[in-house]
């Protein structure tokens, strides 16, 4: 199950990568196509687009690889069970916004498919497509989310030492 999550994670992680160089792409194609005096529609959207779905496609694996910002004062003062149930609580409150946050994600992804709601940009392109992007990212967030409270309640989560998180914060 292990290797499934860590491959689920890392496959977000390498989409998210490719949203990237498709946004370069159409970066590229926007500042190319201005000095060569033509126009492609929709590159500023689609730069738009790409770069949403990059962002949300690459929050699991940031989470699981202990990059997201936390605040540790209190935790750092904790030891023991105190800190453990500091840190189921802080997971499960993260766990149920995010959600919130997959399901609303989906939701709108969904509606926006059923109303055939286009992009008023002159890309005119079917918005959930976009947005699959976002609840991917949200339901794959929502897995790590729910695989880091797991790994806590059983004792086996790896939290980085405070020694390491502070040069991880520059």
């Amino acid at each position: 199950m292990r290797k499934l999550l860590d491959g689920l994670y890392d496959g977000a992680a390498a989409l998210a990568a490719l949203f990237l160089v498709g946004l370069l792409g159409m970066v590229l194609l926007g500042i190319v196509s201005r000095l060569a005096h033509f126009h492609v529609p929709g590159t500023d959207a689609y730069a738009g687009y790409l770069m949403a779905g990059s962002g949300f496609l690459a929050l699991a694996h940031t989470l699981k690889r202990g990059e997201h910002i936390r605040v540790t004062l209190l935790l750092s003062r904790l030891q023991g069970r105190m800190r453990h149930r500091l840190e189921l609580w802080a997971l499960g409150a993260a766990t149920a916004l995010t959600a919130l946050l997959a399901f609303y994600s989906v939701r709108l992804a969904w509606q926006s498919r059923q109303f055939n709601d286009i992009s008023t940009a002159n890309d005119a392109t079917p918005l959930w497509i976009p947005q699959l992007a976002m609840a991917l990212g949200s339901l794959i967030l929502l897995v790590a989310f729910v695989d880091e409270w797991a790994l806590e309640w059983l004792g086996r989560r790896k939290t980085p030492a405070p020694a390491d998180e502070a040069t991880r914060n520059e």
